[in-house]
């Protein structure tokens, strides 16, 4: 069903100069959205804070056009829809995630590997996203949500969630594996619980005293310290903080044959490392580049499956400026997640 298309005012929040979160890089701005042929105009219901936005905002990931409004974890309704849209209505609730766009003629795209196409696009990096009170999302790239859940909660499953599972799948971890997870923010929490639900042992290593005590209480067999040894050794890892250093310390811990994969868009850098401590014996170290689509319809159906939980913190969104500057100095527990004032 079409709706007639036309321009909404939206405020939101962008980027004008990226530098440290306290120098104030997001500034308030006013925009003309109105749907194209295949986009859908969502009213923000909820947009979860992702640490790519922190890195965006920050400068760490260069914006791709000025003035970029962040955020890429959005729940809306939808209240307008382009002509050539047949997928979802107004009034349909439905998600926009990171990946926006693909070629779909690359060789990528065509082996079902769009993650990698060249020619992707980015929600909040390419195009506006959803520090805003509305957003539009290419139909194609859309995920349909359930009405029941509240839509705090479903937003951090939109990135966190996805990407979390696509570093899980990358992570190669075996039936009933011992999965250590370096780092314990949004993503990081919601990994877990599908490592365990499916049989594994899971250690958390991260500086955040109550992101320790959160790994505990959903079934983690130990936490501690990001740098300090895990109590076995590890067939899979996954570091979630972007901090380089820690690429040798979470290899150094696996076990033969081990994995880890590095789930962040941005890293700092990584130090030396030595070929017999760290990769000898068939350590593999990999990346994680974004998700497919496919990656997004599988998490969000297991999510439903096995009631994933979600922590997350609401901010209203008149405070992302707020919200990121406690995502910076690791004062959110769970995921971050901006609401309509």
């Amino acid at each position: 069903m079409t709706s007639a298309v036309s321009a909404e005012t939206t405020h939101g929040w962008a980027v004008e100069r990226p530098g440290p979160i306290g120098t104030g890089p997001l500034t308030r701005v006013r925009r003309q959205l109105a749907p194209g042929p295949g986009d859908l105009l969502l009213r923000v219901e909820a947009c979860g804070v992702c640490r790519t936005d922190l890195h965006l905002a920050e400068g760490d990931l260069a914006p791709r056009r000025p003035s970029i409004v962040p955020g890429h974890e959005i729940v809306g309704r939808v209240v307008a829809v382009g002509e050539a849209v047949t997928s979802f209505r107004t009034g349909d609730r439905a998600g926009g995630a990171w990946l926006r766009g693909t070629c779909g003629q690359c060789r990528y795209c065509l082996a079902e590997r769009e993650n990698l196409c060249p020619r992707s696009t980015y929600t909040g990096w390419d195009a506006d996203g959803g520090f805003a009170e509305m957003a539009l999302v290419p139909a194609d790239f859309a995920y349909p949500l359930p009405e029941a859940r509240d839509a705090a909660s479903l937003a951090p499953l939109l990135c966190a969630g996805i990407i979390g599972y696509r570093a899980l799948r990358r992570s190669a971890l075996p039936e009933g594996g011992r999965l250590g997870i370096y780092g314990f923010g949004a993503s990081a929490h919601l990994a877990a619980q599908v490592a365990l639900s499916e049989g594994a042992t899971v250690h958390v290593l991260t500086r955040s005293a109550r992101a320790r005590e959160l790994a505990l209480s959903l079934g983690a067999a130990s936490s501690g310290g990001a740098y300090e040894r895990p109590p076995e050794p590890l067939d899979s890892a996954i570091l979630f903080a972007p901090v380089g250093d820690l690429v040798p310390v979470a290899l150094e811990a696996l076990d033969r044959s081990g994995t880890l994969a590095v789930a962040g868009i941005h890293l700092s850098d990584i130090p030396s490392l030595n070929y017999q401590r760290h990769l000898f014996q068939e350590r593999d170290l990999r990346s994680v580049t974004s998700n497919t689509r496919q990656d997004g319809r599988d998490f969000l159906a297991l999510a439903e499956r096995i009631g994933i939980q979600v922590t997350s913190s609401p901010y209203p969104m008149g405070r992302a400026d707020q919200a990121l500057a406690d995502l910076a100095a690791d004062r959110v527990n769970g995921a971050a997640v901006l609401v309509p004032d």
